[in-house]
């Protein structure tokens, strides 16, 4: 295959794609939306028999537990797909919303439209659910994608790929507005990232090492995030039987995931009454805990915490722990070692909860929430398309909003400038 000549008539097909959903109406696109959905939950049989082959293929070549585990297509991820799909089609479509409508002196009037970006090359490793999540958002915002997923999927994408294709057809629409790289050759993602005349904005989903390529090489540009060390802050004045909850599900709900917590930060005040109590929960679900000297002093068996924990993405049972002074210190800690992905206090003082949302500077703060609620579908927006801890365009999880950009627009009636 030439890979170049491949990627830029997948790039020349999906601009010619992104002309025909920009002037879709929401009628067929959720249409096709929900025509997706039900022929995944049809083909949920073929779904898993693809993946399995891609599972059978990954222990082969020794991935890790974590990389698995987001490769796994279970009957509930499929069910997710189809729920998120339907989330979407119910969401207001954003295109061609007109806002701020005023006139000026002269009597021209002037507004804001929204309108889709064009078309969205996105790149990820492992989860398989990222391909119809992915397809729906740029699909109902009215944009054409490119999806190259990690080879570890192969089979679970193309699979998936049949179902949007089915669905597309099914509304009428182009089945080149959803592509999916059938080439597990790198090159294609060098290939994708340079195409500026093809592309509008390149998604990376992956990690650390994947989204600093893209970031680096890319002539397009890029909405990303580049680790995701979230913190949980128990606060000298929280409901300790919340705050031990809230830890274990923000850790142990799932490892392999960006918005996991990778520190827990514990007040000084309450450390010794809930650090035993967490220790137990966590050893029953074999939590390897890396502490500072106070931890250890209440935690003896806590291995020691180096500098490195603090800034490690660990996507595995293991936890780092500090005992911090109050919430100034534990601020100063997050402010430090944060990636800007998610951070949440565990507090019942009300001013304290107020200071840590005015003054973390994360793209999602919590307070008394699992950190792992930082996710698109939790956040009603149907899926996300990825994680930003950009501040430019779009921050936190994009979903519809973050797919489209505004234009200028003026209506006159025969003004001329002197």
């Amino acid at each position: 295959m030439d890979i170049n000549q491949y990627m830029h008539t997948l790039g020349q097909q999906a601009r010619t794609a992104s002309r025909a959903l920009a002037r879709a109406d929401a009628g067929a696109k959720n249409k096709a939306l929900l025509a997706i959905a039900d022929d995944i939950r049809i083909s949920a049989l073929t779904l898993k028999q693809e993946n399995a082959r891609d599972l059978q293929a990954g222990q082969e070549k020794g991935l890790d537990a974590a990389l698995l585990d987001r490769l796994e297509l279970t009957n509930a991820r499929i069910e997710s797909m189809a729920e998120g799909l339907e989330q979407i089609a119910a969401l207001p479509d954003p295109v061609g919303e007109i806002s701020d409508m005023n006139y000026r002196p002269s009597g021209i009037q002037l507004g804001k439209m929204r309108v889709p970006l064009g078309v969205i090359g996105i790149i990820y490793e492992s989860r398989p659910n990222v391909t119809a999540d992915a397809a729906g958002l740029c699909l109902k915002s009215g944009n054409a994608t490119i999806l190259r997923g990690g080879s570890e999927a192969i089979h679970s994408n193309q699979a998936i790929a049949q179902c949007i294709h089915r669905g597309l057809q099914l509304a009428g629409l182009p089945t080149s507005a959803v592509q999916v790289v059938e080439t597990t050759d790198r090159a294609a993602v060098g290939q994708l990232i340079t195409m500026p005349e093809y592309v509008d904005v390149i998604v990376p989903r992956g990690g650390k090492s994947l989204i600093e390529r893209i970031s680096n090489d890319a002539r397009v540009p890029v909405i990303k995030h580049l680790d995701g060390i979230c913190h949980v802050y128990i606060d000298a004045a929280a409901d300790l039987t919340m705050a031990e909850d809230i830890a274990v599900n923000a850790k142990c709900h799932r490892y392999g995931v960006c918005n996991a917590m990778e520190t827990l930060l514990v007040d000084q005040a309450v450390a010794a009454d809930i650090l035993p109590r967490l220790a137990q929960r966590y050893a029953v679900e074999s939590v390897e805990l890396r502490g500072c000297e106070q931890t250890r002093i209440i935690l003896p068996e806590c291995i020691a915490a180096t500098d490195e924990d603090w800034d490690t993405e660990y996507l595995a049972p293991i936890l780092s722990i500090r005992v911090v002074a109050g919430i100034d210190e534990a601020m100063d800690h997050i402010h430090q070692h944060s990636s800007g992905h998610t951070e949440t206090i565990v507090t019942e003082d009300y001013a304290r909860s107020r200071r840590f949302l005015a003054e973390v500077d994360s793209s999602s703060v919590m307070v008394n929430a699992s950190t792992r609620f930082a996710d698109g579908f939790e956040y009603g927006l149907g899926a996300e398309i990825g994680i930003s801890t950009d501040k430019l365009h779009a921050r936190g999880p994009v979903g519809l909003e973050g797919l489209t950009s505004q234009k200028w627009i003026v209506l006159g009636s025969g003004q001329v400038r002197s």
